[in-house]
């Protein structure tokens, strides 16, 4: 039984330290307590705990901006985070997570705001039939988290840029574009801003379940344990590293020929390379598997084993550099 809500909302905008602030307060979180954490994230693609950033997310062009791909704890799908976005979460332990209760939290912040939200599926909350509000859970050693967005007045176009998603997946939801399958609160309410929002979450909050909530205090930080977990979501291992093999092959045509490589990936590792093409140059080709394989899988490594050297023919350098085009492209 819940008998003490506390709320702790932070100005920091990097995803890494906020995962890491997440998973510190799902551990600690005390019996009887519920902890609801405000957050934002800038310019980042936050993927659930298994699945693949480069089926995901556009890797290269999202890191080449300046921005952040984050793998986080929870299942369930990418999502893109910047600056019109709040991030929720609700700590508690196992015996006090009730779904319904918590997004009940997030439905009165809504109806507080004078808009009408509901929820639909699994994890949405939409307006007009239009999603602004995904939701993940994740659950261990009796702890529990329940996180989500809400756009306010996210930009669509990064959103579109920037996530992968595929046709398949669009089409059973009966749209054709990213952007038509969201909406931001502001188009419900032009005047919204981040901090109203805050301050609505928080009396929902204290009004769903009928307690006074305070602030997080600073002193129940370990803040040497949350930088460790901040270092682990921040390293190369943990975001394009786990054990998720798959198959990616790409294709071009350019003046001097075909080429389709192909690429068999565990670990973030090239396992596996090959290189078709009808061009006349068959000898780089055909050496070109073998610089691939053990690299990183991502596009600098890639590039980086196609270096183009002034004393290159002039073709050769063309097909070098018109491969490193097709790979920061298609990464």
């Amino acid at each position: 039984m819940i008998k003490k809500l506390s709320i702790y909302i932070t100005d920091n905008v990097i995803p890494y330290r906020n995962l890491a602030v997440e998973k510190y307060l799902t551990l600690h979180v005390q019996s009887g307590e519920c902890v609801l954490f405000l957050w934002q994230n800038r310019q980042t693609v936050v993927i659930g705990r298994n699945q693949n950033c480069w089926k995901e997310c556009k890797v290269n062009c999202l890191e080449e901006d300046g921005g952040y791909l984050a793998r986080r704890l929870s299942g369930g799908g990418a999502v893109f985070h910047d600056l019109g976005n709040l991030n929720f979460t609700f700590c508690v332990r196992e015996e006090d997570y009730h779904v319904d209760r918590q997004l009940e939290v997030i439905l009165k912040a809504m109806q507080f705001l004078g808009i009408h939200a509901e929820k639909t599926g699994r994890n949405d909350i939409t307006v007009s039939g239009r999603k602004f509000s995904g939701n993940a859970f994740y659950k261990t050693n009796g702890c529990c988290y329940h996180h989500g967005t809400l756009l306010v007045d996210t930009d669509k176009s990064d959103m579109s840029k920037y996530l992968s998603v595929s046709r398949e997946k669009l089409q059973t939801k009966s749209v054709t574009s990213v952007k038509a399958r969201v909406i931001n609160l502001k188009e419900a309410k032009p005047d919204l801003t981040i901090r109203m929002l805050e301050e609505k979450m928080a009396q929902a909050f204290e009004e769903v379940y009928g307690l006074a909530a305070e602030k997080f205090p600073e002193e129940r930080f370990d803040w040497q344990e949350i930088d460790e977990y901040e270092r682990e979501f921040a390293s190369w291992e943990w975001k394009y590293g786990r054990r998720i093999p798959f198959h990616y092959q790409m294709h071009r045509r350019f003046e001097w020929g075909d080429i389709e490589l192909r690429f068999q990936v565990n670990r973030g590792l090239v396992e596996e390379a090959q290189a078709f093409s009808d061009g006349m140059e068959q000898a780089l080709i055909e050496a070109l598997p073998e610089r691939f394989i053990g690299l990183r899988y991502d596009a600098r490594s890639l590039c980086e084993a196609l270096r183009v050297a002034e004393t290159d023919p002039p073709l050769e350098q063309q097909i070098k550099a018109d491969i490193w085009k097709m790979l920061a492209e298609c990464m």
